[in-house]
């Protein structure tokens, strides 16, 4: 089914590549103005050439920065202005123990998976309301329902034998 999205704005944060890029794309190709972000300025125009070759209908607009911090946040906002809908896609997540884990990396972890979520919905949410439209979609994965503990053990664990 396709769905016409030819009059609304779309943000997916970590859309350079993976389940983000799949998600920008797809908007694009429903009529979205889609804003891509991701860390790097190179990497966000790499995936804005990869959407419009696909997609040659896209109007896509570049919204670099790191959406972990609130400075990185407050960039992207600037860059892509008002938006209908918001995929808070972004997320990090490295194989370690849990108990291993430094507080700065937890810390980093909160920042990306949680925060940069929190802010832009803060920011995007009201702004929905008032004019009574919007989408907020969260994106995760199945990462989150294990410990680090757990997933450390399965990818350690010898392949050979049977679980």
């Amino acid at each position: 089914m396709q769905v016409d999205l030819s009059e609304l704005r779309a943000l997916v944060t970590g859309s350079t590549k993976g389940i983000g890029f799949a998600i920008a794309q797809k908007l694009a190709a429903s009529g979205a103005a889609v804003a891509v972000n991701g860390r790097k300025a190179a990497d966000v125009e790499a995936a804005l050439d990869r959407i419009g070759a696909a997609v040659t209908t896209a109007t896509l607009v570049a919204a670099p920065g790191d959406v972990a911090t609130a400075c990185g946040v407050a960039a992207v906002i600037k860059a892509v202005g008002d938006v209908d809908i918001l995929v808070n896609n972004v997320g990090i997540f490295e194989i370690k123990d849990a108990c291993e884990i430094p507080d700065d990396d937890w810390q980093r972890m909160f920042e990306t998976n949680v925060l940069s979520g929190v802010r832009l919905t803060r920011h995007y949410g009201p702004r929905m309301r008032d004019k009574g439209f919007g989408r907020i979609i969260f994106v995760s994965s199945v990462l989150v329902t294990k410990t680090s503990i757990e997933t450390n053990r399965e990818n350690t664990r010898d392949k050979s034998k049977p679980k």
